[in-house]
């Protein structure tokens, strides 16, 4: 061997000999076989309420080495192995084949270290429970595999009448999600559309409270057609999804006062179809309830409407004075806004919005608005907004952006409260080119304008044909706004300050109405009890 070479040579040794060494020495690596000696964040995950055949959020269960030893755990599994409908990621690992999964061999966990079990489940509840509606599923994850330690695992499974759009097939062999057609543009011809939805057959135009309803794409209420609503239904939505009542027919979600206030049990409730309590109040779930122009007869009474991007639109009908009857209701973290009118008409009175992306009420395109006893709100505490809780305007705008005005024919708010956490509250945004008629009375508003942005003569508080007996910039003291509580205490200044008006002689609650009364949707009341 010549020099240089025998130099190498021996340098690799001397290397290898090192290495051999220092792996020897460390214990990093070397792993003994342990049961009954890990310790874990919770003995029991519950992975809430998932509807059937719908995937759960992800879990985690965090594994704790407490000992001062690198363990070698021999088996991971399910209880109920390759039957269970949970599903395992251990770390990363997807676990053994062909028991992906459900089982997993020789998990290595170092001293003093911890590792996470991520956990999901997917049910069919007619598998498990056939002609049950709800039905509580149970598993165990075990560790180890002579005297395996256990952390259960718990699901609610909730069965649902399923609304979604048929898939179709092309001339050419491929397949597309099903979208509706309808009278657009009122020229009495069908027009397509990219909507994904169907409408509801003569049978589905019924929605009880036996069952939850899930609604995949929108669900559509045909021409002649009217969806009646029962009393303690609810009503879920998946992204994208929502309700279209088209020209010509109605939505009547009539629902009852609730003998308990934290179930609503008789109030009708549309929300996202998500029922983990982390989904509970997050805006945007679903997209709206769309009174399209040309629906009639739309009546809202008793209902909650939540987590969607809009709570209810309405277009057109500014004439018509059944196009959108609401009482009773409250509508709460819509991504973009609560109600929005364009050049539409809106009896509303009883009504609670608060925590809207946008704007808690937009009187838009001009239109027919009368409002008694509201309460609207916005706390939006997401990010920045644009507009107040209040927006009303008289135009909207082509492609270009130009302008294009309907007259506003009337806006009148009566014993309101308009009120939040932006300034000011309440915007009017007229055009010229149309009538702008609008009217607060004896209303609690939030318009504090120290540097005088605002001027003309709909800015004029002292002009009793806009406002008569309305009081700025006082606290109403609502319960707690971030929670969407919006009751007022005895002391508020909202309270007594209302006058006659309206049709009912309760507040939102079913409780009577002093005399006067007390402003927005609640009886003021002790909150401390």
């Amino acid at each position: 061997m010549r020099p240089h070479s025998m130099k190498h040579y021996f340098y690799f040794l001397a290397t290898c000999s090192v290495l051999i060494f220092w792996s020897s020495c460390r214990e990093d690596f070397n792993f003994s076989s342990s049961e009954g000696t890990l310790r874990f964040s919770k003995d029991t995950v519950y992975l809430d309420t998932v509807f059937t055949n719908i995937g759960s959020s992800t879990y985690t269960l965090k594994v704790y080495n407490t000992t001062d030893s690198n363990i070698l755990i021999p088996k991971i599994k399910l209880q109920q192995g390759q039957n269970s409908n949970y599903r395992l990621n251990v770390d990363g690992l997807t676990g053994d084949l062909p028991l992906g999964g459900k089982e997993f061999s020789n998990v290595e966990l170092l001293a003093k270290d911890s590792m996470y079990i991520f956990i999901e489940t997917t049910i069919d509840i007619q598998n498990i429970a056939a002609n049950q509606t709800q039905f509580l599923y149970t598993d165990a994850i075990e560790f180890g595999s002579t005297n395996p330690q256990k952390v259960e695992l718990v699901t609610l499974v909730k069965d649902a009448v399923f609304i979604y759009p048929h898939q179709l097939t092309n001339p050419d062999g491929s397949t597309r999600i099903e979208t509706l057609s309808f009278d657009i543009d009122g020229d009495g011809i069908e027009d397509d559309t990219n909507i994904q939805g169907r409408f509801l057959d003569d049978d589905e135009l019924h929605f009880t409270n036996e069952k939850p309803y899930v609604v995949y794409g929108y669900a559509a209420v045909g021409d002649g057609k009217i969806l009646e609503i029962d009393p303690g239904s609810r009503l879920h939505f998946h992204a994208n999804s929502g309700l279209l009542v088209t020209s010509g027919a109605s939505i009547h979600a009539n629902g009852q006062p609730s003998s308990d206030a934290e179930t609503l049990d008789n109030e009708i409730i549309f929300e996202g179809d998500r029922l983990e309590p982390q989904f509970s109040d997050v805006p945007g779930q679903w997209q709206t309830i769309w009174l399209y122009n040309g629906s009639t007869n739309n009546t809202f009474n008793h209902t909650t409407i939540k987590n969607s991007t809009v709570g209810i639109l309405t277009d057109g009908n500014q004439d018509d004075p059944s196009k959108l009857d609401i009482k009773n209701t409250q509508i709460y973290n819509s991504s973009a806004f609560g109600i929005l009118g364009r050049a539409s008409h809106i009896l509303a009175e009883n009504i609670v919005i608060n925590k809207s992306g946008q704007s808690s009420f937009a009187a838009t395109f001009g239109g027919r608005y009368t409002v008694t006893h509201a309460t609207i709100a916005n706390y939006w505490t997401n990010s920045f907004r644009q507009f107040p809780a209040l927006l009303l305007n008289n135009f909207t705008t082509d492609s270009d952006q130009n302008s294009i005005p309907n007259p506003l024919l009337s806006a009148n708010f009566t014993n309101c409260i308009i009120y939040g956490n932006n300034n000011p509250e309440v915007l009017l945004d007229p055009v010229a080119e149309a009538d702008f008629n609008f009217n607060f009375k004896n209303c609690l508003i939030y318009f504090d304008d120290p540097n005088n942005r605002f001027s003309g003569p709909f800015y004029n508080f002292d002009d009793t044909n806009y406002y008569d007996n309305v009081r700025f910039n006082l606290d109403p003291g609502f319960l707690n706004s971030s929670e969407n509580k919006l009751q007022i205490p005895l002391n508020s200044p909202a309270s007594g300050q209302g006058t006659t008006a309206g049709t009912l002689n309760t507040d939102i609650e079913g409780n009577t109405r002093p005399n006067p009364s007390d402003l927005g949707a609640y009886n003021a009341k002790d909150l401390d009890q």
